[in-house]
C-alpha cells in the first residue's frame, strides 16, 4: 500500500484532497484507479486508510475508510545530532535514520568535521536533505516526515539536547560494554532521547567533556566504526530496544 503525507487542511470529515507533485505522482507513475487503497499521515502523526474516489488534473479525492490507524512511530522520539561527515554520508545518515524511526537530525559543526559548510551552502544543503528525509518517510511508511534543522554550532546542539530525557554519546575511545547495557536498559520511562555522533575525525576531548555532564558516554565495541556506520548502528540498537519494550 502506498503512502502519502498531506497538510491538515486536506483533511475533510470523509474525505482527503491530495494535491501538487503527488497528484502526478498517483496519476501517470503509479496509475492508480478509483478503489484503490492508499495511507495517508498528516505532520500531527495521525494516520488514515483511504481509498480513491476520484482523480482530476489538479487534485486527487480519497475517501476516509478508517480514522486513526495503527501508526509506525517509536514509542520514544529520538534526536540525531549528526557530526557533519564529507562526501554524500550524510545523505546515507538521513536515509537510514528515517527508516529506523529517528524523530529530528540535527546537523552540527564540530570541531573536527572535515566539512565546512558557509550559510548559504549549509541552506542549500538542508533544503535536499529534507526532501531525502521525505522520500525516506514514505517508502518507509512512517507516520511523519522528521524534521531536517539548520545547521547548528556544538554549542547551540548541546543546549538544544538539553530538552530530552536522555542523551546517549558513542565515542570511539571508550572501553568496555557495560555502559552501553546499562544505557539501553529502562527506556521504558522515557519519551525522548537525543544521541550525538562525531564526524569523520571524531569528537573533540572538550566535546566530549562537556557532553558527559549531562549524558552517558558509551562505546560501540572494540572496532572503530564510520560515523555513518555509527549512526546507524546507534539507530538499529534503540529501534529494536525500543521496538520490544512493554510499551509496544
Amino acid at each position: 500500500m502506498y503512502q502519502f503525507f498531506v497538510e491538515d487542511d486536506q483533511i475533510g470529515e470523509d474525505m482527503i484532497r491530495v494535491t501538487g507533485s503527488d497528484v502526478n505522482h498517483i496519476k501517470n507513475v503509479l496509475r492508480m484507479k478509483p478503489g484503490e487503497r492508499v495511507r495517508i499521515s498528516n505532520q500531527s502523526g495521525r494516520d488514515f486508510l483511504c481509498s480513491v474516489e476520484s482523480l482530476s488534473e489538479d487534485e486527487v479525492l480519497l475517501h476516509i475508510e478508517k480514522k486513526d490507524i495503527p501508526g509506525t512511530e517509536l514509542p520514544a522520539k529520538i534526536y540525531l545530532f549528526q557530526g557533519i561527515p564529507k562526501g554524500e554520508r550524510m545523505e546515507t545518515v538521513i536515509e537510514k535514520a528515517v527508516e529506523l524511526g529517528v524523530y529530528e537530525i540535527i546537523p552540527v559543526a564540530m570541531k573536527y568535521c572535515v566539512v565546512k559548510l558557509d550559510a548559504k551552502k549549509a541552506e542549500k544543503k538542508v533544503a535536499r536533505w529534507q526532501e531525502i528525509a521525505r522520500s525516506a518517510a514514505k517508502q518507509s511508511k512512517r507516520s511523519i516526515i522528521p524534521k531536517i534543522h539548520p545547521l547548528m554550532s556544538f554549542r547551540e546542539a548541546a543546549e538544544y539536547a538539553q530538552k530530552c530525557d536522555r542523551c546517549l554519546v558513542p565515542y570511539e575511545n571508550e572501553e568496555g560494554m557495560a555502559a552501553t547495557a546499562q544505557a539501553f536498559q529502562g527506556l521504558n520511562d522515557v519519551s525522548s532521547i537525543s544521541v550525538f555522533i562525531g564526524p569523520e575525525g571524531g569528537f573533540a576531548e572538550e566535546e566530549i567533556e562537556a557532553l558527559r555532564g549531562d549524558s552517558q558516554v558509551i562505546s560501540l565495541g572494540k572496532r572503530i566504526l564510520r560515523t555513518d556506520t555509527a549512526s546507524i548502528t546507534m539507530l538499529s540498537m534503540l529501534m529494536m530496544s525500543l521496538e520490544m519494550s512493554d510499551r509496544m
